[in-house]
């Protein structure tokens, strides 16, 4: 990708207490990319969207959005720059109904009571825009399928227009139509110019609409990988460790050049 990046992170490091989470990322998200997030269990993937997220602040390093550094201390901090995250579990109000969800916090009020039509009708237009099926918006999400949950958390993070979309296994127990499903919505969010972060355990979500694959390994950075010219095989090398590539290499001879 051209230009600079709309989230940059610079050498970050977490710790807590004695465990090194993370030591010295780094990773580059661009507008309308797609950048893979992979690694085996207790690589570091949550760790490091949680200090994006402002849930965890960085210890050592640099965040830098559009250019400039700032600092991200608590998750108001990253809403505000437009950083959008989408949790595993959704966080939806199975007892409230998708508008009731998609404005849960955000709700829009006209002469001092609750807009419910401006909120319906916005509510109707984001999701044609995102060209998201649902029955209605009046319906409860307890009568959603996993599918049509998982596209309502992802438009209620849309609603603060946002520039960086963070999505956490959205995929994980899904099945292949609302797979299907969840994956359009990922390039659409694309085709919006916003950057999304996808995190993920399936190669073939990856491989379907994923531009870059960064690869953490035990807390570091171990490739970088475009997604039109890599093989499944080297990107999953990477996640084991089975292979040499051009980041552990350099930090091979870094280490030794230190000794």
């Amino acid at each position: 990708m051209t230009g600079a990046p709309v989230l940059a992170l610079r050498g970050v490091s977490k710790r807590f207490g004695a465990v090194q989470a993370l030591t010295d990322v780094h990773l580059e998200v661009h507008a309308g990319e797609v950048v893979a997030l992979v690694g085996d269990n207790g690589a570091g993937k949550s760790t490091l969207v949680k200090t994006i997220a402002g849930v965890h602040p960085i210890d050592e390093g640099s965040i830098e959005w559009e250019g400039r550094a700032v600092s991200i201390n608590r998750p108001h901090d990253a809403q505000a720059l437009g950083v959008a995250t989408v949790y595993q579990d959704l966080a939806l109000c199975d007892n409230l109904d998708v508008v009731g969800n998609l404005f849960l916090g955000r709700e829009l009020k006209k002469f001092g009571t609750l807009d419910e039509v401006g909120m319906e009708k916005r509510a109707r237009e984001l999701l044609d825009t995102l060209s998201i099926r649902i029955p209605s918006v009046r319906i409860p999400i307890a009568a959603l399928s996993g599918g049509q949950r998982q596209v309502v958390a992802i438009a209620r993070a849309l609603v603060g227009d946002p520039k960086i979309v963070i999505l956490d296994e959205p995929t994980a127990a899904l099945g292949v139509e609302q797979t299907a499903q969840v994956l359009d919505l990922v390039e659409r969010l694309r085709e919006r110019g916003l950057g999304v972060i996808l995190i993920s355990h399936n190669m073939a979500d990856v491989k379907a609409v994923a531009d870059t694959v960064a690869v953490l390994r035990l807390g570091r950075n171990n490739g970088a990988f475009e997604v039109a010219t890599t093989s499944h095989e080297e990107i999953i090398s990477a996640i084991t460790g089975a292979t040499e590539n051009a980041v552990t290499r350099r930090q091979a001879r870094l280490a030794e050049d230190a000794k």
